[in-house]
């Protein structure tokens, strides 16, 4: 049967189609699915958010009650916030808890990233000043855990509990040693089960030596009785003049005191007194008193500590074991009443061990709530391991099962119902035969970015509250602008650039014609980044043979200023005059480290700078920021990556992004680190690039990209196909096929 071909005539705008049709769609969907939540609050759950320290914004308090109403109402096993970044997710996982605790769910272990821990419980009691908030990120969290399970049975004093853990330390093995019982035959001493005195066999069904037993690295258990032949130790404590360092270490970890001051410390009060203080309540450290009952330290002293201190945890030779592991096996079934997972597409991924242990923490909790700024990564698979650790029963049911301890069918099964996978279809000439040349055709099949809406349905939108900052209100967030400003190179940096550019594109050329393909990210690497570093040689050689393929020797010396460092100069010039602190981002942080010419040319300038470097332990980043922000400083520099996720750098409304990268998650999350809930500045982003570089032809490829992942993020395109991306190519591999064609 032939069918009309559409005209332009009869196809229009998805915009329009919804402006014209959407009541009438959205009311049959209603109908057809009614909401969990349509607007009404519970009044009861509303008094809860009301008598918070920090009371939630409507739009916030409305995600709240959907969240609440999903899992209390509808008593589903798990809900996801899918909220964009800066609309305040802890506040309302935090707000989820209150209302949770009020109804009986009062103990909640949060599972964080490690930099946000300490935010974390920094924020749950400016909200719940009552809650009872136990921090397991440190070397004690093992002394931590077991405690908890002493007080099981014992009667609540009904404030509600949250359990913060690290994600990195909830993965975290643990010490452990062989245990077995030597017996001695005529043939020797051989290992037997502590328990019932059994051998010991090996696979050979042969006893084995004590000896070998000891030296065993895998855990056993009896095959007579079934004990465990293994047991957990502790490191070493440490002792005499080892212990005294290990304590004088400590305390210099401590702003305020030095070498001079740790060993007073040390003299007047003993190694013994000093570590069991700072392993077990650091605010009775802080309000030491001297024999005199005079405090030691001064209240500048106190406050700076007690800031810091909430961020260093000290342990001295504790023994670790995996916290998961520890719940799973020592903790009753459904002990946490809420599993809230913070970031949690990080755990997306198959092989994963923090999204393994997370998803033997959602099954040994009641509920579990999810919190996302991106909760699809653009892979069917992506969302399928998440969804399984989350909503298992639910991913069972339809079929989704494991086959032999593997999700590989599974996942696959998933991906080709609701994902887009590609086949990919070789043909070349093969051997000829007497009559005709003969044809071999390959077929490979490679997957694509795409959820269909059969998925979005059964498995993103029954379980999901979505909630962007536009949402919140016009009064909540400041204005918000992002320019470009295209800085011409200098004549010599630009004929440099030319000569660079052809010679690094001829050999790209001809190396792909080879069909070797490794030359490409070098090229790409170094036409983005020589024009930000051509204050040093740049040799370029070829990564396998290691031929010399280009030399360009420096073009500025450590006096001269870069065109692109003068227009950064005058900008954070400005900004300090209308009292504005500036945050630099610089990707170049490793072998082509620009941060500290940048620190150096801005301070030539008259500013002060700080460069927050990878050494600055996640955990205390926060602080130390906040640390050089009371000091003065006018600007920050840093590599986006260290900030993109959860820290707030409100103090710096201003932000210049001297290179961009390829991630445009990252780009997206840094950009916004100081456009949040609490910011009254204007916000200023701008973005630098040399002109007729490489570098301005990847912002446009990012800008378009960008403009492709809001369509997926619920911002209807102009037409349906653009939010499709079925392409999946990654910027860089788009910039190579600009820079060769």
């Amino acid at each position: 049967m032939n069918m009309p071909c559409a005209t332009l005539d009869n196809v229009i705008p998805l915009n329009d189609f919804i402006d014209e049709f959407g009541d009438g769609l959205l009311d049959t969907l209603n109908h057809t699915h009614p909401p969990v939540y349509d607007g009404r609050g519970n009044p009861g759950r509303q008094a809860v958010m009301d008598s918070l320290a920090r009371k939630p914004f409507p739009a916030q308090a409305d995600v709240v009650q959907a969240i609440s109403a999903l899992l209390l109402d509808q008593n589903e096993r798990a809900g996801i916030i899918n909220a964009e970044m800066g609309t305040g997710k802890t506040m309302m996982a935090i707000a989820v808890a209150a209302v949770m605790a009020n109804e009986g769910y009062r103990r909640s272990l949060i599972v964080s990233p490690p930099h946000l821990v300490y935010k974390w419980r920094r924020e749950i009691l400016e909200t719940i000043p009552e809650a009872r908030v136990w921090v397991l990120n440190g070397p004690d969290t093992l002394a931590k855990l077991l405690k908890l399970r002493e007080q099981l049975g014992q009667p609540s004093d009904g404030r509600p509990e949250f359990f913060v853990l690290g994600r990195v330390r909830m993965r975290m093995g643990f010490h452990w040693i062989p245990v077995a019982t030597p017996k001695r035959t005529l043939d020797g001493r051989f290992a037997a089960c502590p328990d019932c005195g059994g051998m010991i066999h090996d696979s050979d069904n042969e006893p084995i030596r004590f000896e070998l037993f000891q030296q065993s690295e895998r855990q056993q258990r009896c095959e007579e009785c079934g004990g465990q032949l293994w047991t957990l130790i502790r490191q070493r404590q440490p002792e005499g003049g080892a212990r005294r360092r290990s304590v004088l270490k400590a305390l210099q970890r401590i702003p305020t005191i030095g070498k001079v001051t740790s060993e007073k410390l040390i003299d007047q009060f003993g190694e013994a007194f000093l570590s069991s203080m700072l392993a077990d309540n650091v605010h009775e450290f802080i309000n030491l008193m001297d024999e005199n009952g005079d405090l030691v330290f001064n209240d500048r002293q106190a406050t700076r500590m007690e800031r810091a201190m909430a961020n260093i945890e000290f342990g001295f030779g504790e023994g670790g074991f995996q916290p998961s592991e520890f719940v799973k096996r020592y903790l009753p079934d459904q002990f946490f009443d809420l599993l809230i997972v913070d970031e949690g597409h990080e755990y997306k991924n198959a092989g994963s061990a923090q999204g393994q242990a997370m998803g033997v923490l959602a099954a040994k909790a009641h509920k579990t709530l999810l919190l996302t700024g991106t909760l699809m990564g653009g892979y069917a698979d992506d969302l399928f391991y998440l969804l399984f650790r989350v909503l298992t029963p639910v991913m069972i049911e339809d079929g989704y099962r494991p086959q032999r301890n593997s999700l590989g069918a599974a996942s696959m099964a998933f991906m080709r119902e609701h994902g887009v996978l590609k086949d990919i279809y070789s043909e070349r000439e093969g051997i000829g035969h007497k009559t005709a040349k003969g044809r071999k055709t390959s077929v490979r099949t490679v997957k694509a970015p795409g959820f269909g809406p059969k998925g979005i349905l059964r498995y993103v939108l029954p379980f999901t509250v979505f909630l962007k900052l536009k949402d919140i209100g016009g009064d909540v967030l400041p204005p918000y602008d992002e320019e470009f400003v295209e800085v011409p190179m200098s004549s010599d940096q630009a004929s440099a650039y030319d000569r660079l550019s052809r010679e690094l594109t001829q050999a790209l050329k001809e190396a792909l014609a080879r069909k070797d393909t490794t030359l490409l990210g070098v090229v790409l690497n170094v036409l983005l980044a020589w024009p930000d570093c051509c204050f040093r040689p740049e040799m370029v050689k070829h990564p396998r043979s290691r031929d010399l393929i280009n030399f360009t020797k420096s073009i500025f010396d450590d006096e001269s200023t870069m065109p692109k460092e003068g227009e950064l100069v005058e900008m954070c010039r400005s900004e300090k005059a209308e009292g504005r602190k500036v945050l630099v981002y610089s990707s170049y942080t490793g072998k082509r480290d620009t941060t500290s010419r940048l620190k150096r040319v801005l301070e030539q300038a008259g500013l002060k700078v700080a460069v927050l470097r990878s050494s600055v332990d996640t955990s205390r980043r926060e602080d130390w920021i906040a640390d050089r922000v009371e000091k003065g400083i006018d600007v920050l520099i840093t590599n986006p990556e260290l900030v993109k996720t959860g820290l707030d750098l409100l103090d710096f409304p201003t932000i210049a992004f001297m290179q961009t990268g390829w991630n445009v998650y990252t780009l997206q999350q840094a950009a916004r680190r100081s456009w949040r809930i609490g910011q009254h500045r204007a916000v200023r982003v701008i973005f630098f690039g040399y002109a007729e570089t490489s570098q301005i032809a990847c912002l446009r490829l990012m800008a378009s990209k960008i403009a492709v992942a809001q369509s997926t993020s619920g911002d209807i395109p102009e037409s349906g196909l653009d939010a499709l991306n079925s392409d999946g190519v990654s910027v860089e591999m788009e910039l190579a096929r600009q820079l060769v064609a």
